[in-house]
């Protein structure tokens, strides 16, 4: 049985992880990540936000305080990701996890997006990455799209942080 598409304008709305230390989490998704914190309940949950949204990310210890990380070779959340509106801050994410001695996974460049990949204090898997404009798109000579995974060029990345910073000072 297959049904029609659901619309286009659908977006994943948040995501809602069980940990085991929230105030552990806390220092990652707002201190480290930057997170808004909307809404705290006690020391067992915890609503955070990129902006004025309610919660982009939940997180709760109702069933999971203290617990140790599901094995890898189990099922579940492979990682959520987190995209940001521009290649500059997305290399700010990259200073922030350097500054925090916060371990990369991996880097990569999909072609359709940049990724940097990285585990949370619970080992679930973050990506945070940036779209190009689809007009820079990878297609074929069918128009499909045709998504890779190459090696990110991470010094490039942090260049970015230099212009990001001299467009700034010359708008001042």
């Amino acid at each position: 049985m297959v049904f029609e598409p659901i619309p286009e304008d659908t977006h994943i709305g948040h995501v809602h992880l069980k940990v085991a230390d929230l105030h552990r989490s806390l220092e990652f998704y707002h201190g480290v990540l930057g997170f808004t914190i909307t809404q705290q309940i006690e020391d067992s949950a915890a609503f955070l936000s990129a902006g004025d949204y309610h919660h982009h990310i939940g997180i709760n210890t109702w069933q999971s305080a203290g617990c140790a990380p599901p094995p890898t070779s189990s099922t579940g959340l492979y990682h959520m990701a987190i995209r940001y509106n521009t290649r500059a801050k997305l290399a700010d994410a990259l200073r922030r996890l350097y500054k925090a001695h916060i371990q990369l996974d991996g880097a990569a460049d999909h072609g359709v997006s940049e990724a940097l990949y990285i585990r949370d204090p619970d080992q679930n898997g973050v990506e945070l990455y940036w779209d190009r404009p689809k007009s820079q798109w990878p297609r074929n000579s069918a128009s499909s799209l045709v998504m890779v995974t190459e090696p990110l060029n991470i010094d490039d990345l942090l260049k970015e942080l230099e212009i990001s910073n001299l467009d700034h000072e010359q708008n001042i």
